[in-house]
């Protein structure tokens, strides 16, 4: 029998960022400042410096115009310029790059005659494309792009028209630009090209510049001070808490915030694994925040991500609840115990469901800023210890259900069981009103070429079913990776749509949507003939899935086609319009 070897080599390295990262490049980078300052001693043997660098960062290589980040992407990395520069287009109200120049899909409403028209019009064929790639020359109004495969980049060609009316400001080599978006996978705030020809950049994953950050107090720091300089202030400001105070007052809040990361930052990586768990085995998978039973000393204000709120009961727990970006936890029990000589704890447990980011703010400073200067009729109801059972704060932003209605309870659980709350357009299909007519179907071909865009079947609970339809989340993992950008949200509406022009056909947002909801399909032309690469001659495949109708008038076809209202597409940060549609 052959001697066993074991690998001390940690499971996340297992598949490097970039296999053609080589050890020179490694030397590169850590010969260049702020790297070749850090004390390597600090991290740890099975997570040093070089291995970070070896195998979550990788090098590319960029030409004057070439898009690096765009204004609303969402990505899990940052960058450090190694060589050359980048510009960034300071966003500006009502003054942004046109969606074209960023290789975005371009859509406006067709009008009533183009909305019957498409009923006849429709290609007669499966998936007919009239084109298929962006152009990489002078097309008037192409996206341009160059490069093949993954390394297919969109550029700005003309580039002192593009941005002429547009404020800009520069990078210069040795510095870090996309750590706050990376750490806090929140939408990029502005879009960046390289500046010049020859342009050299590190990418660092978010796990590699965590731990950078986690043993580097001065990068920590650095980053620190930029995210309360740039984000904290304005994040506070928007929470229905803090709304009422001065910038000094905000300002002494932010002072006193902590932000943590909880939970698997890549929790789609790992989710269909975890559904098949049982629950009490996904419940132990789940970052403890808070516990039942502690004492409330702090607000807990979801940054990103989503949070389960549960309650003991018998042996186990049950959800009550959900939180998610911009809702809080724990005001109702600090405004008690302010107010009571008989304290209460946590009420609820808080859990991270996958992967969130928040905002922890004392006890105190709730006190000082916000009870202190409330009325007392729009203080929270205290609680009445002998009458009050632990259920769900009315005052809580969680998604709530009273205990009377069990079946209800079950639907909320389901939900947050299969991540069906991250949807802001939820199809859902009751399955005793659906008579199986088709004609939802039969919309949305019609709305989209004769292709229909989800699949009418799903996961169910008693006769409630969530189709196989994008859920345009709000946290789309599927956005993340793409080579081009052309999986992204359109400014406005929010719907998270794809540009055919610009997508290559990688997989990348198939393989990341954790509900299954993006297929990838061999496009024909309108011969029916599938659409060969001119160099593998392989069919050219591209991402498809529900735009919830961007372009049609009245909004999804699928739902308005439904004659007997068993379809509904909801957004599920606030599901009692669902349980008032299942009530109906």
């Amino acid at each position: 029998m052959s001697e066993l070897t074991h690998s001390e080599r940690p499971q996340r390295w297992d598949v490097p960022f970039d296999e053609d990262m080589t050890l020179a490049d490694v030397d590169q980078v850590l010969a260049a400042k702020p790297f070749c300052d850090i004390d390597q001693s600090r991290f740890p043997q099975a997570i040093p410096l070089r291995g970070i660098i070896e195998n979550e960062a990788r090098i590319l290589k960029y030409r004057a115009g070439d898009l690096v980040v765009r204004q609303g992407d969402y990505g899990n990395s940052a960058f450090f310029v190694i060589k050359g520069r980048v510009r960034v287009v300071v966003p500006l109200p009502n003054n942004e790059l046109p969606e074209s120049v960023l290789g975005r899909k371009l859509s406006k409403s067709k009008s009533v005659w183009e909305s019957i028209a498409q009923v006849w019009k429709n290609p007669v064929v499966a998936e007919f494309r009239a084109k298929v790639q962006a152009s990489s020359g002078q097309g008037e109004g192409d996206v341009l792009a160059r490069g093949e495969g993954e390394n297919t980049t969109v550029f700005l060609q003309d580039i002192p028209g593009v941005i002429k009316n547009h404020e800009t400001v520069t990078i210069a080599q040795g510095e870090f630009f996309g750590e706050i978006a990376a750490l806090g996978r929140t939408p990029r705030t502005a879009t960046i090209f390289a500046d010049e020809d020859g342009t050299e950049l590190l990418e660092i994953k978010w796990q590699g510049l965590r731990d950078i950050r986690l043993f580097t107090p001065s990068i920590k720091q650095h980053i620190d001070k930029l995210y309360r300089q740039r984000s904290l202030n304005v994040q506070l400001g928007a929470t229905a808490i803090f709304a009422h105070l001065n910038e000094a007052e905000l300002q002494q809040v932010a002072n006193r915030t902590e932000f943590h990361s909880i939970g698997s930052f890549d929790w789609h990586a790992s989710y269909k694994k975890i559904s098949q768990k049982s629950a009490a085995e996904r419940l132990d998978d789940e970052s403890l925040i808070y516990e039942e039973g502690g004492y409330p000393d702090s607000l807990v204000i979801i940054r990103a991500g989503f949070a389960r709120v549960s309650v003991l009961k018998g042996n186990g727990h049950r959800t009550v609840g959900y939180i998610s970006k911009g809702q809080s936890f724990g005001f109702r029990e600090i405004a008690h115990n302010w107010r009571s000589e008989e304290p209460v704890t946590y009420q609820h447990s808080l859990r991270a469901l996958g992967y969130v980011d928040i905002l922890v703010v004392p006890s105190d400073i709730i006190q000082q800023y916000v009870l202190e200067k409330m009325s007392p009729t729009d203080l929270p109801a205290q609680f009445e210890m002998e009458e009050d059972q632990p259920g769900i704060d009315e005052n809580m932003d969680a998604v709530a259900l009273s205990s009377e209605h069990l079946s209800k309870t079950d639907v909320i659980e389901f939900m947050v069981e299969n991540r069906y709350i991250n949807g802001t357009a939820t199809m859902i299909v009751d399955l005793d009103r659906c008579t199986r007519c088709d004609d939802c179907v039969r919309a949305c071909a019609s709305a989209h070429g004769n292709n229909p865009r989800f699949v009418r079947q799903g996961k169910h609970i008693s006769n409630l079913m969530v189709a196989h339809a994008c859920m345009h989340c709000q946290d789309p993992v599927c956005m993340i990776g793409c080579p081009t950008g052309a999986i992204h949200r359109q400014t406005g509406e929010g719907q998270v749509v794809i540009n055919d022009l610009t997508c290559i056909g990688c997989s990348t947002c198939a393989n990341s949507c954790p509900y299954e909801n993006i297929r990838m399909v061999e496009v024909r032309s309108e011969q029916g003939a599938y659409i060969r690469d001119q160099d593998s001659q392989k069919p050219i495949v591209k991402a498809t899935k529900c735009d919830l109708c961007a372009e049609q008038i009245g909004g999804p076809a699928c739902q308005n086609a439904c004659p007997h209202g068993a379809l509904v597409r909801l957004d599920m940060k606030n599901p009692e319009r669902l349980m008032d549609w299942i009530s109906q």
